[in-house]
């Protein structure tokens, strides 16, 4: 194709919309701080993978690479490294807690940062509900974690920091 017949600026070239950044604090955990550094590694060399095809008339891609890049340089210039407390006694950020329901199932949660966030993995933001419930419990508690299926009652089991 000739390019006499391919746009080079307009809005299919135009950045992407950065996307929108959290007003909270941007506590991190070390694992969390090294996922971010990896991801930004990661995210510019699919970039660089991408500048380097032979066909570029798809620049989408492209495009969401860097405004990846973008938000993720963002997150590292606000991070605040917040290391675990080395023994913790009530349930605060870079903590892992133990918990037991109503009926005695036994959950442990871990509070992190928002990008380090994965409620599969058992692992929260501290301005997530359930975080809200717990920050400040004390081994012993008994929390109200209002869900919108209902509150639940929590007993705080065990407080510990998280690994390294």
């Amino acid at each position: 194709m000739s390019r006499a017949f391919v746009k080079e600026d307009g809005p299919d070239n135009a950045p992407l919309p950065d996307l929108p950044l959290s007003p909270h604090p941007n506590y991190v955990t070390p694992r969390g701080l090294a996922a971010l550094q990896q991801r930004l590694t990661d995210t510019q060399a699919t970039l660089a993978a991408l500048k380097a095809r032979p066909d570029r008339l798809d620049r989408l891609p492209e495009r969401a690479a860097e405004r990846d890049i973008r938000y993720l340089t963002a997150r590292l210039a606000s991070a605040i490294p917040t290391p675990p407390p080395e023994a913790p006694h009530e349930a605060a950020f870079a903590t892992r807690v133990t918990v037991a329901d109503e009926e005695g199932a036994e959950t442990t949660y871990e509070i992190v940062g928002e990008d380090e966030a994965d409620a599969s993995l058992g692992r929260i933001a501290p301005q997530s509900p359930l975080a809200r419930a717990l920050l400040g419990a004390h081994v012993g508690d008994l929390v109200t974690w209002r869900r919108p299926a209902g509150a639940t009652e929590l007993e705080i089991l065990k407080i510990e920091p998280l690994p390294c």
